[in-house]
């Protein structure tokens, strides 16, 4: 009897020695964030995640200029905000690179660990012009500054040690066959009780930040708002807010109306980015969905991300 309950202190230990080794804070949001994992493995699984996607035969990468070069022209200048940002020293080591995907009927675009950034024609109508477009990727890049995808992993060892310890510790006390109930009913606790709830906080967190960033390129931040009123009129049904990895497109709105005073107060410092013409036209037919979507390589996305 005392074997398992040895193990249960065990677990705790473990998980109290990788919280205090993995500690790390939002130089925005002052969150602290939980940051096991290496910055360097992390840009390594990016890297090769990027490599697999561009190689599957599936995914066709754009060669259009009318479709590349607006991308390219809103990457650039939010790469350098980034290289200004309180994610200056991070974004100075990535090795950024950014490709369009050829594929009208997907609303996404993603940036891995390291600065592999993707977006897919099908998000063209949503953003609609070069600001839009900035306020997309702006979110996108700063999961990738922020290391979100790193801390949900974290945060998935993190619930693993703890429900291993609980079910050890129950079936040392309840007998055999009642830690796997406990297993099975703490994965959902942890999952709506505080996985989700986290992932719904990087969301928020992304956008909040990502807003400054598209600013401090020079885009116009109200533009973000019309986004996301774009995506609510695409359509596409969304699950209760509480058991969903993202925000409502409402409180998203709500959210980006309520940060807009400081982000108006980044963009009349920049350098406006030139007029541009909006992105082209693309084919009917493309399905709503949330951006960071499951378009996003596998192996990143069963670690990271659950759902933009």
């Amino acid at each position: 009897m005392r074997l398992p309950r040895t193990r249960a202190h065990l677990a705790a230990g473990t998980l109290l020695w990788l919280t205090l080794a993995g500690c790390s804070t939002n130089p925005y949001t002052e969150r602290w964030q939980l940051q096991m994992l290496p910055q360097s493995y992390l840009n390594q699984l990016g890297a090769q995640s990027y490599v697999q996607v561009k190689n599957d035969p599936k995914v066709k990468v754009s060669k259009d200029p009318k479709e590349i070069e607006p991308v390219q022209r809103v990457a650039k200048r939010i790469i350098e905000a980034a290289k200004q940002s309180k994610y200056a020293e991070t974004a100075g080591t990535f090795e950024w690179e950014v490709n369009v995907i050829k594929d009208d009927k997907t609303l996404n675009a993603w940036a891995l660990p390291g600065g592999k950034i993707a977006v897919y024609t099908g998000i063209f109508p949503i953003a609609k012009n070069e600001a839009g477009l900035a306020a997309i990727m702006g979110h996108e890049v700063v999961h990738a500054l922020a290391g979100h995808g790193g801390e949900r992993m974290s945060q998935g060892l993190v619930a693993q040690v703890l429900m291993t310890g609980a079910a050890v510790a129950v079936e040392s006390s309840a007998g055999p066959g009642s830690g796997q109930a406990v297993m099975q009913a703490l994965g959902v606790g942890a999952q709506v009780g505080v996985l989700l709830p986290f992932s719904r906080k990087h969301e928020s967190e992304a956008d909040y930040i990502g807003l400054l960033l598209a600013a401090q390129a020079g885009y116009d931040p109200q533009e973000a708002v019309r986004v996301w009123e774009r995506m609510e009129q695409a359509g596409g049904s969304q699950p209760a807010e509480f058991m969903s990895s993202h925000p409502s497109h409402g409180t998203r709105i709500k959210q980006l109306q309520e940060w807009m005073p400081e982000a108006l107060s980044y963009y009349q410092q920049a350098l406006h980015a030139p007029p541009a013409p909006d992105l082209p036209a693309i084919g009917r037919g493309g399905s709503a969905q949330d951006t960071t979507s499951p378009a996003q390589p596998q192996q990143l996305r069963k670690n990271s991300k659950d759902g933009k």
